[in-house]
């Protein structure tokens, strides 16, 4: 219930934010992107979006801290499929019967995931994990400073699997801080790695949606931050089905990835919303 309401959370973020943003962009007003993120804070869409970017951050560490990091992830990712319905509501968007099928499908997935998953493994991981997470992320880091000098559909799929590698290094740095007293946070590898890739994620994603394929950076994303996260779940933190179910498990993930990346446009506002 955590992962699915921090997707809830992102999703209905993601539409309010773009909503903002356009008003905030209307009228030719110049300033740059500081002034323009100035004029967005202005507006309670905005405000309303951020305070849900929290929300679904805190539900979405809840759930990493109880249920493996593969359920997690395609919760999140499906987080597409209520940016797509709540765009139609908001936003006058018009799904085809096809993005309509593909939400279908992001839910069938979930739903084969809620049946198979298990509680999140035990394990700690070896020692050496934390200080890998901290490589991943400043790795992040260089991979935009390379990924910034591409351009078209290749810069944007770049940034955007770097960003998803960001905000996996965040999913499983979660599991691997095991104590929250400032003591152990600090001496605790993974808390900086959490911060680095978190960071960095935002950057290549801000980057990303600068310019290219919105679509593509999108897509990235999904694939990033999904991907090796479970692999790194089920590996070395234990992360294990319900007795007899792994193969429904690994069913209802890729469905559910699958549905997510037929949603990858709905990582941006259409181009003439219809104001509800």
């Amino acid at each position: 219930m955590c992962a699915l309401g921090a997707a809830v959370c992102f999703g209905t973020a993601t539409v309010l934010q773009a909503v903002a943003a356009r008003a905030a962009g209307a009228g030719g007003e110049g300033g740059g992107d500081a002034a323009l993120l100035l004029r967005a804070l202005r507006q309670w869409r905005y405000l309303a979006g951020l305070a849900l970017d929290g929300l679904g951050f805190l539900l979405q560490i809840a759930a990493l801290r109880s249920v493996p990091i593969y359920a997690v992830g395609a919760a999140l990712a499906a987080s597409l499929a209520v940016t797509a319905v709540v765009a139609a509501r908001l936003l006058g968007v018009r799904l085809s019967g096809l993005e309509w099928g593909a939400v279908g499908v992001v839910c069938a997935g979930l739903a084969m995931l809620g049946l198979a998953s298990g509680a999140e493994g035990e394990r700690s991981g070896p020692a050496w994990l934390s200080w890998a997470m901290v490589a991943v992320a400043v790795g992040v880091l260089l991979l935009g400073g390379i990924g910034g000098r591409l351009s078209g559909r290749s810069r944007a799929l770049l940034l955007g699997l770097g960003a998803g590698f960001g905000f996996g290094v965040v999913e499983v740095s979660v599991r691997l801080i095991g104590s929250l007293r400032p003591a152990d946070l600090l001496a605790n590898p993974a808390t900086y790695a959490l911060l680095i890739g978190g960071g960095a994620a935002f950057l290549l994603l801000t980057s990303a949606l600068q310019r290219g394929s919105v679509t593509t950076a999108t897509a990235g994303i999904v694939i990033g931050e999904t991907l090796g996260p479970a692999a790194v779940g089920v590996i070395w933190l234990g992360d294990r089905t319900r007795e007899g179910l792994t193969w429904l498990a690994a069913l209802g993930f890729a469905v559910a990835v699958a549905g997510a990346l037929l949603l990858a446009r709905f990582g941006e506002a259409p181009e003439t919303p219809q104001e509800g």
